[in-house]
């Protein structure tokens, strides 16, 4: 029997996400740790770039709005005019770092339609191969994910 080892998925998995109203993402802005240590790749005027800290895939990215918001729609002009540039140059760093087959760019708005932070709303762009997922994703309810978070942030650090 092969077994997978995944430990930094424990906290996650025990994690109460249904408690009190922090939020993730919130929290990581007020956090004195580094960005490196907090997987921040980018941080322009409306909004920061960062590490998935629980991949679909390496290279998983996510562009957030410094503001605390649910949706899109509550959201100024100039931050959404940011976020999408953030998205096209976001995609850009992935094809030229990983050579993906395709690319995966997208929202989740609410815990209904599968947001795992559901009260603030942010860009998910994750590079994408052609058998990348397979039965262990299905059968198993596992994913394996290539590389580390911290060699993922090696290879696009510097790049935005």
């Amino acid at each position: 029997m092969d077994v997978l080892w995944s430990p930094w998925r424990y906290s996650y998995i025990k994690s109460d996400k249904e408690s009190g109203t922090a939020c993730i993402f919130c929290d990581l802005l007020n956090d004195p740790a580094s960005d490196e240590e907090k997987y921040i790749l980018h941080r322009a005027g409306h909004n920061f770039v960062i590490l998935n800290i629980y991949p679909y895939i390496g290279g998983h990215l996510m562009i957030v709005p410094y503001q605390h918001l649910e949706n899109v729609s509550a959201a100024g002009k100039d931050e959404t005019d940011e976020l999408m540039d953030l998205t096209k140059k976001t995609e850009e760093i992935l094809r030229e770092v990983y050579e993906p087959q395709g690319i995966n760019i997208g929202m989740n708005l609410g815990k209904a339609a599968g947001a795992g932070v559901a009260n603030h709303f942010h860009m998910h762009v994750l590079p994408r191969w052609i058998g990348d997922a397979n039965f262990m994703t299905a059968i198993g309810e596992t994913r394996t994910v290539p590389e580390s978070l911290q060699t993922t942030y090696e290879k696009l650090a510097g790049r935005f």
